[in-house]
């Protein structure tokens, strides 16, 4: 089992740079062998950031600033009430980054559904999606990177968070995708302190994990 720590939660959020700076000193002991593998767990200060393949036409269009990241996927929203993950674990050999991804997503699955939701897939897009009036919308989002065989980054669960800021971006790339959080699926205040206890019970090794 990887080892689980509580980094910020309300009302000690932390910026996304202090969380990313955390995040490098935590992967460098993982890697060197020092630190046994980690999920960092908090939510962030108020920030947009934007992965790797952002394009111009899907940032802020109301002027919002955003950081610039190294993970994979576009950009997306962080802030209170969103509850972000950061495993640091080393993959499995064969590195399959896919299988990683999906570990993720059926790891969130399997915490929602302890609330009475019911998360899926959806074919060619990352993430945790359900079913709406409107369609389907997105409860989860996932962007990753690789480093020394070791992860980075990790996985957004929307809480209780405002969905607003969502409204001033392309988030994650996808026009037609509506965000969603478990608190106006579920009709009650679900806190990302409500969901960080159950990833800590669903969370295990990763499949065919070094032994």
């Amino acid at each position: 089992m990887p080892r689980f720590e509580r980094v910020a939660f309300n009302p000690d959020f932390i910026d996304y740079q202090s969380g990313y700076e955390l995040q490098q000193r935590v992967h460098a002991e993982v890697v060197a062998g020092t630190r046994e593998d980690t999920v960092l767990l908090l939510e962030h200060k108020s920030v947009y950031t934007a992965g790797k393949r952002t394009d111009a036409s899907e940032l802020p269009d109301d002027g919002s600033e955003f950081v610039e990241t190294n993970r994979g996927g576009k950009i997306t929203w962080h802030g209170p009430g969103q509850l972000i993950g950061y495993p640091i674990m080393h993959l499995p050999k064969p590195i399959d980054v896919v299988a990683y991804v999906r570990y993720l997503e059926q790891t969130i699955i399997d915490v929602i559904a302890e609330f009475g939701i019911e998360g899926t897939r959806v074919a060619g897009r990352t993430g945790v999606w359900v079913q709406s009036p409107s369609g389907i919308d997105k409860v989860a989002s996932i962007g990753i990177r690789v480093a020394e065989k070791v992860t980075m980054h990790g996985f957004a669960l929307n809480c209780s968070n405002d969905l607003e800021p969502f409204e001033h971006i392309v988030a994650c790339g996808l026009a037609d995708a509506k965000a969603t959080t478990l608190s106006v699926l579920a009709s009650r205040e679900i806190t990302p302190l409500d969901a960080a206890s159950l990833i800590e019970q669903k969370m295990g090794e990763i499949p065919n994990a070094r032994g």
